[in-house]
This record gives structure tokens, sequence and C-alpha cells, in this order.
């Protein structure tokens, strides 16, 4: 069993880092029901690994007995999660004074882009306009051009759903020492700009180059050691040889002339920052020469922080992701499968997302309900599915 087996969260289901965050709990064990607006169609299951792992429920928010319904079972919860705009579950008489007064324990997730306050608080936007504002948009691309946003990672899931999750998992070990729960107020901008910590210190300390604007930093895309390159059959490979070390292992494997690369490993004395386009084009050039297969056995095996550039598919076939089991399939469809891992505390095999309103009897009848008293919410429009 996954180490939050025994907590019950409920989610009311929304879009992007909501669904991701709780996939993340229910991945470790935790009871999730899903609050559904709509039921959906029998047989037709989301093709959508971030909402495995759940009991799915449709409840009429509309009406007050499905508000009601609602306050009953967060009665039991542990956590509840929204991904409303602000205002929005108080307007529907499910904001947190309530439900913390119906239970003074449960943790109140909110999860936005701009957070619960702020003069943004109420716009609209999307995960690039929120990295765009924190900051980390910016240091990203190459040269002076356009910055480059990349996947919704940054954002909706690394800054938005994981950092939820996070915050929750926070305040329910602290609501175990204080018996009272709280409001966990995650906002993607507040991630993204966390995400961004140790670039703070490299821009104090000035640790970009000089005749280079975004991405001239250790990490960016501006250095012949720390970048992609395409090889001859138009697949890339990855570098990453900034230890001086794993450089010089790196070059005498490329096969690149060393009197002119190794002395310009990070951090030599001797390193000429103005070199490093030409030694890029070089690099470049002599990946150009093999295919991506071709370089991975070169670099098979040694210490040159070398790695191909896979796709999805190529990546649940590499030996090493097929030795850790880090992909499998459930019904068919290719996913991760759950992360972290423990050592006592081992999560189950995810199961297949469920048709919205799928569970609805079995959860009421769950929580107490009588089949008369569910067969007369159905008949009252109070749930579906």
């Amino acid at each position: 069993m996954g180490p939050l087996t025994g907590y019950r969260v409920i989610e009311l289901a929304g879009m992007g880092p909501t669904p991701f965050g709780a996939m993340m709990l229910a991945d470790m064990g935790a009871e999730v029901i899903t609050i559904e607006r709509q039921p959906g169609f029998p047989g037709l299951r989301p093709v959508d690994p971030t909402l495995r792992n759940r009991r799915s429920i449709v409840v009429n928010l509309k009406k007050p007995e499905g508000v009601e319904l609602l306050l009953k079972l967060c009665e039991s919860a542990d956590a509840l999660i929204e991904g409303y705009r602000p205002g929005v579950a108080e307007r529907l008489g499910l904001g947190p004074d309530v439900l913390l007064a119906r239970n003074p324990k449960l943790v109140y997730a909110r999860m936005t882009g701009w957070g619960q306050d702020g003069p943004l608080a109420h716009t609209v936007g999307h995960d690039i306009n929120y990295i765009a504002l924190s900051g980390a948009l910016e240091k990203m691309g190459r040269d002076a051009g356009r910055p480059v946003p990349p996947l919704n990672l940054v954002g909706d899931y690394g800054g938005g759903g994981m950092f939820m999750a996070f915050g929750i998992v926070c305040a329910l070990l602290e609501a175990q020492k204080s018996g009272k729960g709280q409001v966990v107020d995650a906002a993607m901008i507040d991630g993204a700009a966390t995400l961004m910590a140790f670039l703070y210190g490299f821009e104090k300390n000035g640790f970009y180059m000089p005749y280079r604007n975004r991405g001239s930093y250790l990490f960016g895309c501006s250095n012949h050691f720390y970048y992609t390159f395409e090889c001859a059959d138009g697949k890339f490979v990855s570098v990453g040889a900034l230890e001086v070390q794993f450089y010089l292992e790196f070059i005498d494997k490329l096969g690149v002339d060393k009197t002119e690369f190794e002395s310009q490993w990070l951090g030599s004395p001797d390193q000429d920052v103005l070199k490093i386009p030409a030694l890029e084009q070089k690099v470049a050039a002599a990946f150009k020469t093999r295919t991506r297969d071709e370089w991975v056995k070169i670099f098979e095996g040694s210490n040159a922080c070398f790695a191909p550039v896979l796709d999805i598919q190529e990546a649940a076939q590499h030996p090493h992701n097929v030795a850790r089991k880090t992909f499998l399939e459930v019904d068919g469809l290719l996913q991760h499968a759950p992360a972290p891992r423990f050592s006592r505390s081992t999560a189950e095999a995810p199961d297949v997302p469920r048709v919205p309103g799928e569970d609805t009897d079995n959860v009421l009848a769950s929580f107490g309900y009588s089949a008369d008293t569910i067969a007369a919410m159905r008949a009252s429009g109070v749930v579906a599915g």
C-alpha cells in the first residue's frame, strides 16, 4: 500500500494541474473521489493518465441538495481540491469557511494560476502567462531571439499540481499536530518562481556570458558542452559535460581536436567564452557525421554525460527504463509508473480512469446512503452517472 493509504481527498473536477496533483496523491495510495459536473458516456473512458486511480461521482452543485451532499462527503475527508477562480467556490456555498466549519481538520487546497489575491487574481491566463510573469520564460531560448516556452511542465505541472500536492501533504502533517485544517493557496506563478531558485544566485553572481543574452547561463543553451545536437539521421543527442573530467572524456569520444578544446571546459582559467560559438559549430559538425544510434554505441558506458534524445515510445523501450519499470501500460495506454518509490510503502499498479459518474452509486452507498435515497437523488437531478 502507498504511503498515503487511509487519507481521503475530495477533488472538484478541473483541468491541468488540478487532476495532476490529485493523481500524485492517488498514486501514493490516497482515496480520491472526483466530483464531476456531467456524466460521461458509458464505456467511453478518458484517455488521460492524470485521471487514474480515483472514483468518480456526478453531483449537481447548482442545487442546494447537491451542495449539502458535498458538504456531507467532506465531513469525513482529509482534504479537498478545487481549481476554480477565486470566489467561485464561495458563490457555490463551498468556500473554506463553510467547509472548515463542518470539518475543522480539513485541508482545503486551492489551485490557480495567479493565486487567491493580488491585482491579477481574477484574471484569466495559462501556463505561458504564469511562467512569463515569474521570470522563468525570459531565461528560455537562445541569444537575443524571442523566449521559447517549454511544454507546460513548469507552470501547470511542476509549479502547479506538484506544488499543490506538496502543500496538501505538508498541511496534513501539520494537522496531525494541531488538529486543525487550513487553506493551501497553490499558485502556478509562485511555484514557477520557486523552481527558479538556483538562478537567483546565478544572476546575482553574474553567471551570464558577455557575448550572449538569453540562455547564456550555466544550464542554458549557449555552451558547446551543454546542449542538444543533431545527428546524421536527423535525430538528436544531449550533452551535459560540465565537470572537467567529464568534458575531457566527451571531447575524446567525440573525436575533435583536443588541442583546440581541452582548455575550454567550464571554469578553466584558460577558457575563452568568445570561442564558444565556433566550438559549438565544430561540435555540431562532428555529431552530423554519424547517426544517433552510432553515437550511442560510441558513448555507451562512458562518463561523458551523454544521452540520446528519445521520443516517448523509444523511452519506454530503453533498457534503463525497462529495468526500473519507469513506464507501464494500463488498458493499452502507455504511461508513467507511480513516483517516487518507497522501500516499504509500495504504490499499487494504476487503475484506469473512470467514466465520469461511473461510481456514483457505489460511492454514495459507501457513505451510508440507501438505494432508495440514491434513487430519489437521481430522480431529482442531484446526482447522475
